[in-house]
């Protein structure tokens, strides 16, 4: 029996820790099958270090995504290592904690917000733009979101840049559809990750989380959420594009 990914060639970005989505994504994506190509910013023999925790331990590349230069070179950096790719995970955010999250929302500087949107929405376009002459028809970009659609505590800029996000998502359907390429985001319920860590008040939104969703939530495993990106970017969704796929456990369709 063949996994889903069987033959699949995945390049996922935002591995931190082996608590990051993106590494479970990683994790599930190799055992259907898939051959995976990570990238790193930063800390790259932290990611290093992480990435032998996973079954087939990957190359990892550096990609930070407002470096011009290492978009520009990115198709060529992953070519050493597959000679095409059938699918990208963007799973790159960030904002000022100190100005941008749980702070007062009508405070925070131009210049902070301004950045947040470039790493959490522009470079999802970006990451778009240059893996594009890896990709063909039947690939699948993901990006990860969080419901946008209404005001949460304490995750202020980082809301308007998901809902950015989900606009960007859109518009790149649109243009990446006639060379069959499919474009959605995933929309995870809150999970305890190092990038959770920095949003003040997390546990405020976390915490109800099991009792609203009608499938029960459990915020400490991202297995749920991994399968489900993993659904996304192999063949069985062939003509869904533009969407957000909600992974929540219900709670969007909720009304409380």
């Amino acid at each position: 029996m063949t996994g889903l990914l069987e033959g699949k060639r995945l390049l996922i970005t935002g591995v931190i820790t082996d608590a990051s989505i993106a590494f479970h994504v990683a994790k599930v994506a190799q055992e259907q099958g898939a051959t995976v190509v990570l990238t790193g910013f930063g800390r790259m023999s932290l990611v290093e270090r992480i990435a032998k925790r996973l079954p087939e331990p990957p190359p990892v590349i550096e990609l930070d995504v407002q470096n011009q230069e290492h978009l520009d070179s990115l198709a060529d950096r992953v070519r050493e290592h597959v000679d095409g790719l059938d699918g990208v995970l963007h799973a790159i955010a960030y904002a000022n904690p100190e100005t941008c999250l749980g702070a007062p929302f009508i405070d925070a500087p131009k210049g902070d917000v301004s950045n947040g949107f470039e790493v959490s929405a522009f470079s999802y376009k970006s990451l778009a733009a240059a893996t594009l002459p890896l990709l063909g028809p039947g690939s699948s970009i993901v990006g990860l979101d969080f419901d946008a659609r209404v005001a949460w505590p304490g995750y202020n800029w980082m809301g308007v840049a998901k809902a950015a996000l989900e606009s960007v998502n859109r518009y790149l359907a649109r243009d990446l559809g006639a060379q069959g390429i499919r474009v959605n985001l995933v929309s995870a319920g809150p999970l305890k990750t190092m990038a959770a860590k920095s949003i003040p008040g997390f546990s405020e939104l976390s915490d109800p989380w099991n009792d609203r969703a009608p499938l029960g939530w459990d915020a400490e495993d991202a297995t749920p959420v991994a399968r489900s990106i993993c659904a996304v970017l192999s063949d069985w969704l062939p003509v869904t594009t533009g969407s957000v796929v909600m992974v929540d456990g219900g709670v969007h369709a909720m009304g409380i």
